[in-house]
């Protein structure tokens, strides 16, 4: 059963708060991490030095700051009535599924009668979310006009948001906020040691960015609310720790999605209320938003029977991604990729050809790429990347200026059509090479990873670092391995003297609409999809008869603004956005749902 809007001051520990500490002492220690976090990127091999020294200086200030967070009584799931009584008195559909909990995945939603496929079972009207129009209405709104920070990064005012709401006591959306996790279990709150369990993986530089990023921006407002005369009346002035930012900035960034506006012109950032409850499987994104009913919907990925759980797909997030902006790790992710950046040198005597023949597939000479968990393990485009980069002068004559040359491009990503079988031989074994060589980078082996999640005293986070590197691991040498076979079989075609394959022009339409078809300046580039976030059209909403419905592009939150800042504004040097990363795989289905932390034991502890 919910309960009333149970604030209190949270208790220290067995000694209770810590002893009042000076205004100024608090401000001395905030600008010193200000000034830490403000200066010039470390040098190569000095990031995680870099990391301690700031990580000290917030654990000082979180020492001092003991017992002044504010927190709720009781448990989430006390309030999960509440909620649910809430959403119905504010037109939200709630009579086919109920809250529960599901053991080792924890909290989520539970279907309370049968439901088909495709059948709309959830609709969370407009009035309900917190977006960041609902934050420029609230008490935030005098402070938000005035800053230029909080109008620049949308999930930074929904934090904010966030916050002043849980302080006050007739919030509208009290109901929502008593249901979020006290705590979260994205690295913003990894100890030391198990952060330093990441150290080698891909994964590890947008950890230390992320905190780095947090500990800035919390300075930085701090300090704001201290002297801003906007500020005067907030709730947060007399009370803004660490601990109260760290959990505003991970329950936005695993929870925040895109919706359109009321008029439909743009789109904004929003807090779904009920909606984020649902768990993750893999599967088509199946949310979107409604402009004519000014609602989020969601229909069923699935047919679900009573009592059993409803999924939905957060999109196609690589478990590097759902362990840093969503805080776990998922077994069986059919999306999951490590990224390997792949470009021609400039000093090498065919770089001005071998750019050209790419710039005409539409791949630029430079580029991130990934190495997928599934196959074939090499997406088209990174197959006509080595190929490219593998092509000898001749070859690259040929597809430049030789009979059919234009044709020859849409060739580049289509597998069944070599160069050369000598060009295959080069390009497989460079792949084979570099996976291997990537492998070699971590600290531990896949065997001793094995052997260490075998411990059953293993902390949570330490079994999802630990679950994450060794992901990596697979996936690289799977690569290798598929590489070596590869090299082997095209070895075996020269030795044979096999005829090569040869496109015929009549077949280029064919081409045109498979899969690995070229030239891709026609279409976005995967890699950059995945990984390098592309923005959807905000002018060219989904339609579903006279109804918009706008695909709301993920854009959790927390994370470094060099990859992922999808707000970006050149505002403040010292501040990134935690713009975490669009997921955008299913770009014709509406895309709601990619923003979304799974709610179990790996997202929250109660």
């Amino acid at each position: 059963m919910g309960k009333k809007s149970r604030v209190k001051t949270q208790k220290g520990g067995p000694g209770g708060a810590s002893a009042v500490v000076s205004p100024k002492e608090m401000l001395n220690l905030i600008s010193e991490l200000l000034q830490k976090c403000s200066s010039a990127a470390p040098s190569a091999g000095k990031e995680w030095e870099e990391y301690t020294q700031i990580r000290g200086l917030v654990e000082k200030i979180r020492k001092k700051q003991k017992g002044m967070s504010i927190v709720f009584e009781g448990s989430r799931e006390d309030y999960f009535s509440s909620l649910m009584s809430w959403a119905q008195e504010n037109g939200a559909s709630c009579d086919g599924f109920t809250v529960s909990d599901f053991g080792s995945e924890g909290y989520g939603l539970r279907a309370t009668r049968d439901i088909k496929a495709e059948e709309l079972f959830l609709w969370i009207p407009r009035k309900m979310l917190m977006t960041v129009e609902s934050a420029q209405n609230s008490v935030l709104g005098p402070l938000y006009s005035q800053d230029r920070i909080l109008q620049a990064m949308g999930n930074v005012a929904l934090a904010f948001h966030l916050l002043c709401e849980r302080a006050d006591p007739a919030s509208t959306w009290l109901p929502y906020i008593h249901s979020l996790p006290q705590e979260y279990d994205t690295p913003l709150y990894y100890q030391q040691d198990e952060v330093q369990l990441l150290l080698g993986t891909q994964a590890i530089q947008d950890v230390l960015s992320q905190y780095k990023n947090t500990a800035r921006q919390y300075a930085y407002f701090y300090k704001l609310l201290q002297t801003h005369p906007a500020a005067s009346k907030l709730p947060l002035k007399d009370s803004f720790t660490f601990d109260d930012y760290r959990w505003a900035v991970s329950s936005v960034m695993t929870r925040q999605n895109q919706i359109p506006t009321e008029d439909g012109s743009r789109v904004t950032l929003a807090l779904i209320p009920l909606w984020d409850m649902c768990n993750h499987t893999n599967g088509l994104i199946t949310t979107g938003y409604n402009l004519e009913d000014d609602r989020c919907e969601c229909v069923a990925l699935q047919d679900y029977k009573e009592n059993e759980q409803i999924y939905i797909f957060y999109g196609t997030r690589s478990n590097g991604e759902f362990v840093i902006h969503n805080g776990f790790f998922f077994q069986d992710n059919a999306h999951d990729r490590v990224k390997i950046k792949l470009g021609v040198s400039k000093s090498e005597r065919l770089y001005a050809m071998k750019a050209e023949v790419l710039s005409r597939a539409g791949i630029p000479a430079s580029c991130i790429f990934a190495l997928h968990c599934n196959e074939p393990p090499i997406s088209a485009q990174l197959l006509a990347f080595l190929r490219v980069f593998c092509m000898t002068e001749e070859e690259l004559k040929d597809y430049l200026l030789g009979e059919g040359a234009i044709n020859k491009i849409f060739t580049l990503g289509n597998s069944e059509f070599p160069v050369s079988w000598e060009n295959e031989i080069k390009l497989w074994t460079f792949l084979e090479t570099r996976a291997a060589l990537l492998l070699k980078t971590y600290k531990t082996t896949s065997e001793e990873d094995r052997s260490m999640l075998e411990k059953s005293d293993l902390s949570l986070h330490s079994r999802v670092a630990i679950q994450l590197r060794l992901a990596e691991k697979q996936i690289l040498e799977k690569a290798s391995a598929n590489g070596r076979d590869k090299r082997l079989h095209f070895q075996q075609k020269l030795e044979e003297d096999a005829p090569l394959p040869r496109c015929e022009e009549s077949d280029i339409a064919l081409l045109e609409n498979a899969d690995a078809k070229l030239p891709m300046i026609l279409r976005k580039l995967e890699e950059v999809e995945e990984d390098q976030e592309i923005q959807m059209d905000e002018q060219s909403p989904l339609l579903n008869g006279e109804k918009a419905l706008y695909g709301t592009d993920t854009e959790a939150n927390g994370e470094p603004a060099q990859e992922e800042d999808v707000v970006s504004v050149d505002v403040n040097p010292a501040l990134d956005s935690n713009g975490s990363p669009t997921q955008e795989g299913q770009t014709e289905v509406a895309d709601l749902s990619a923003s979304r932390t799974e709610d179990n034991p790996k997202e929250n502890s109660e």
